[in-house]
């Protein structure tokens, strides 16, 4: 008979290999997978922790990872199904990166999954994996680390195509740096809703409840928790006294500036964090349109709204690479262009996203970003402003969209970032542009730059 505690494990194992198989084979965003397993089990605190740190954890170092398996692979006789090949990885995962379960208890309970998952053959073969694995570890070292593209690769667990876009970008020290920060666990920061509040009665609410938090560095609006704590369980979630947005993100809206009772247009807005940072900061005063091309994320944009009780901002669905309807197409003062991306900038929350991209999705998106740029632009009314951003860290989408823009409309002008940040951010500067990076500021990597229309 197996004991209750023996069998959590197993069904935390069995749960984090299974999300992991379908980030794999859907494409699929683990933070929703693992948050619909959360919701609908009844796991224990411990095997909660223990889930999200396996799931995480085996997304993060999958590369490193691979690494070490793969000559197991060749070993042996036709393909190692999905499901089997996630379950290594997690249990190679817990031999690696962990201490707390004995390597002999990883690998008996991988051994009782495989088994039940494929009968004896496949036991066998994980079993025979995982020992070997064990004996080849204890009689050698680990190689160093190396300077080399493929060296760095396996270090750090990226692909190597974005490895070496990086050290063309950023250089060999710069690159490594960026990678090993992608590789921490992020913190989750609040944004203040300052219709309600400030960040200091936040802050005092969150420690009076015994959540530990610290105001953050960059944005003077920002509020980081030093805990995992589950969001909506969180002090002043219902009553909408925050909403959860990444530091680098709260500090595009400024480079806007969007002021009282102007016309403003959120492109791709979805889900409504700098949507609803842009209506605060216009004291909820104006006509503020907020699109999105999918039903799911206009109606998450109309939830944040309706949490945070403001007023002045209208959801609507629309594909901004067209030609916008009648009712949107009025002239705006203002436009934010939070373009789809390639998300390179948050692989601390989304590691999935290093073994989802190539090289050719940032051609493609890069192409769809040119387009919506160009189409949205055209309805700025004369003097002014659009901002361009990313969540990414690659050229082809940041610096050489806005560029091929400029060049190809005299009547727009790049304005130096730095003037419009709040003054604590105002070093957040790459050029003219807003360049937040992961190893350097403890936030996602975010680009945005600031233009005005002339003429």
């Amino acid at each position: 008979m197996i004991a209750s505690n023996e069998k959590g494990k197993q069904c935390v194992r069995q749960l984090a290999s299974e999300i992991l198989l379908k980030v794999d084979s859907r494409k699929a965003y683990a933070d929703i997978l693992l948050d619909h397993n959360l919701k609908d089990s009844a796991l224990s605190d411990r095997d909660r922790a223990l889930l999200t740190e396996l799931t995480y954890g085996t997304l993060r170092w999958r590369g490193k990872i691979d690494a070490r398996l793969s000559p197991y692979f060749h070993r042996s006789s036709g393909d190692t199904h999905p499901f089997i090949r996630n379950l290594l990885r997690v249990t190679f995962y817990q031999l690696l990166f962990l201490d707390k379960v004995p390597d002999y208890a990883a690998v008996n309970e991988a051994v009782k999954l495989a088994k039940a998952h494929g009968g004896h053959k496949v036991g066998g073969f994980v079993n025979g994996v995982l020992r070997s694995f064990l004996r080849e570890r204890n009689r050698t070292t680990e190689p160093g680390p190396t300077n080399s593209q493929a060296g760095l690769a396996i270090e750090h667990s990226h692909p190597q195509w974005l490895v070496k876009k990086w050290l063309d970008y950023f250089g060999v020290e710069e690159t490594a740096a960026l990678m090993r920060a992608n590789n921490e666990i992020p913190p989750l920061v609040l944004r203040v809703n300052s219709r309600k509040g400030s960040i200091e009665t936040l802050l005092d609410l969150l420690l009076t409840r015994g959540v530990p938090a610290v105001a953050t560095q960059w944005s003077p609006v920002g509020v980081s928790v030093q805990s995992r704590s589950a969001v909506d369980r969180l002090p002043g979630f219902r009553e909408g006294l925050f909403q959860v947005q990444g530091e680098a993100s709260q500090l595009v809206s400024y480079l806007l500036s969007p002021q009282n009772g102007e016309r403003i247009l959120d492109a791709c807005a979805a889900p409504g964090g700098k949507t609803t940072h842009i209506a605060e900061l216009m004291a909820d005063a104006g006509d503020l349109i907020a699109t999105d091309s999918a039903a799911k994320g206009v109606q998450k944009i109309r939830e944040n709204t309706a949490r945070l009780e403001l007023t002045c901002i209208r959801a609507a669905r629309a594909d901004v690479s067209h030609r916008l309807a009648s009712a949107l197409s009025e002239p705006y003062d203002r436009i934010l262009i939070d373009v789809p991306c390639s998300g390179l900038g948050t692989l601390r929350s989304h590691p999935e996203i290093k073994w989802q991209r190539g090289a050719a999705d940032i051609e493609r998106l890069s192409i769809l970003q040119r387009k919506i740029l160009q189409r949205v632009a055209s309805y700025l009314k004369p003097g002014g402003i659009c901002v361009y951003s990313t969540c990414t860290l690659a050229k082809d989408e940041n610096e050489n969209v806005v560029e091929d823009f400029l060049a190809r409309h005299k009547e727009f002008v790049l304005e130096e970032a730095a003037s419009y940040l709040p003054p604590e951010a105002r070093s957040l500067v790459r050029g003219s542009y807003f360049t937040a990076l992961p190893h350097r500021h403890n936030t996602d990597g975010f680009f945005a730059a600031r233009m005005r229309k002339v003429a």
